[in-house]
C-alpha cells in the first residue's frame, strides 16, 4: 500500500493530502522503464563477453578444429618437402650421374609461379594469410613433385636403355678358353703372313681347331652372314646398336642369317680358314661408329683378371698375324 503524504496549509491552518499529478506519474514511470532498459542492455553486453550462445560455441569449436587441421597440414607439408629434397639430391647426385644425364638445375626445381596473383580470391577473410600460405606451399610442393616425377620417368627410361646397352656390348671372348690354342695376334701393327710387310691388324686372331664353336659376344642383330667380303672368307657381322658392330671372319661355317636376332653367347658358326687365312683361326673385330677399336678392352665378361693380364701381354707382342 502506497504511503500517503500530507502538507500543512497555512490558509486553513490544517494538513492536506498531497495529490500526485498523472503526468508526473507517467513521466517517472517512463524514466524508470528507460533506466531499467539501459541497465538490461548494458548488462547483456557485459554478460555476453563471458557467456557465448550455442551457435557461437559451435563456431568457435569449428574454428579451433580448422586451426588444428592447419597445424597438422603444415607439419605434413614440411615432412613431405624434406623427403622430396632428399629424393632430389639422390636424383641429381646418384641416379642422373650413374646414367650420364645432366642434373636438373635448382632454379628449375624450385621455380615459383609468376604472373597474376593466384591467391587473390583467398583475401578478405579472418585467416587469409594462413589460408594463402598453406595453399601456396601445396602448389609449390605439387610443382616440385611433377618435376621429380618426370625426372624419375627419364631415369627409368635411361635404366632400361642402359640395361639394353650392357647386354649389347661385346663383353666376352668369341671362342671359349677350353678350345683356345692361343691368341695368335692382337690389335695393332703386325707382319702380314703373305707379304711379310708391316700392316695394321684391326682385330684379334684366336687360333683354335677347325670346327671350334664361335659365339656372339653381345646381343644384337645379324648384319651380314656371307662370304662376299674380300679377305674375310665366310664371316658374320653383328650390329649391337649404340654404334657397335662385331665381325667374325674365316669361319668354316656360319649358322645364322641376316636380320636374325642374337643373344650374347649364342652359337653363330665354327672356326675355319676360309678367305685370306694362313691357318684355322677366328679373326675378330670390334667397330665403334665405323672405326675399328681394340677388342681386348671388352673381355670383362668372360676372363678373370689373371687371364686378362696374360692375354694383354700376348696381344702387346708385335708378331705375325694369321690373315
Amino acid at each position: 500500500m502506497a504511503k500517503v503524504k500530507y502538507y500543512y496549509d497555512a490558509d486553513t491552518l490544517s494538513y492536506r493530502k498531497i495529490e500526485r499529478k498523472k503526468t508526473e506519474v507517467y513521466r517517472k514511470g517512463i524514466l524508470l522503464f528507460l533506466a531499467m532498459g539501459l541497465i538490461a542492455f548494458f548488462g547483456f553486453i557485459v554478460f555476453s563477453q563471458f557467456l557465448m550462445s550455442p551457435n557461437e560455441r559451435a563456431q568457435k569449436r569449428e574454428l579451433d578444429n580448422l586451426k588444428l587441421h592447419y597445424d597438422l597440414l603444415s607439419k605434413r607439408i614440411e615432412e613431405t618437402s624434406n623427403i622430396l629434397t632428399e629424393i632430389q639430391q639422390r636424383d641429381n647426385n646418384i641416379y642422373r650421374v650413374f646414367f650420364e644425364a645432366n642434373p636438373i638445375p635448382e632454379e628449375q626445381r624450385t621455380a615459383g609461379f609468376g604472373g597474376v596473383n593466384r591467391y587473390k580470391s583467398l583475401e578478405g577473410f579472418d585467416n587469409s594469410a594462413m589460408i594463402q600460405k598453406a595453399t601456396k606451399d601445396i602448389d609449390v610442393l605439387s610443382k616440385q613433385l611433377v618435376v621429380q616425377s618426370k625426372s624419375l620417368d627419364e631415369i627409368v627410361s635411361l635404366a632400361k636403355e642402359k640395361e639394353k646397352m650392357l647386354a649389347s656390348l661385346p663383353a666376352i671372348q668369341p671362342v671359349s678358353n677350353e678350345y683356345l690354342t692361343r691368341m695368335a695376334s692382337g690389335y695393332g701393327w703386325r707382319n702380314d703372313p703373305f707379304t711379310k710387310a708391316r700392316k695394321f691388324h684391326k682385330g684379334m686372331d684366336f687360333t683354335a681347331p677347325q670346327g671350334t664353336p664361335v659365339y656372339a659376344t653381345g646381343d644384337g642383330v645379324v648384319l651380314r652372314a656371307d662370304a662376299n667380303a674380300t679377305g674375310y672368307g665366310k664371316h658374320v657381322r653383328i650390329d649391337h646398336g649404340f654404334g657397335y658392330i662385331t665381325l667374325y671372319g674365316h669361319m668354316t661355317k656360319y649358322v645364322v642369317k641376316r636380320r636374325q636376332k642374337i643373344k650374347r653367347g649364342d652359337l653363330i658358326g665354327y672356326v675355319g680358314s676360309t678367305g685370306r687365312s694362313k691357318a684355322p683361326h677366328l679373326h675378330y673385330e670390334v667397330r665403334k661408329n665405323g672405326q675399328a677399336i681394340n677388342p681386348i678392352n671388352f673381355y670383362y665378361g668372360s676372363l678373370t683378371p689373371e687371364e686378362f693380364n696374360a692375354m694383354l701381354k700376348i696381344a702387346e707382342l708385335e708378331g705375325q698375324s694369321y690373315d
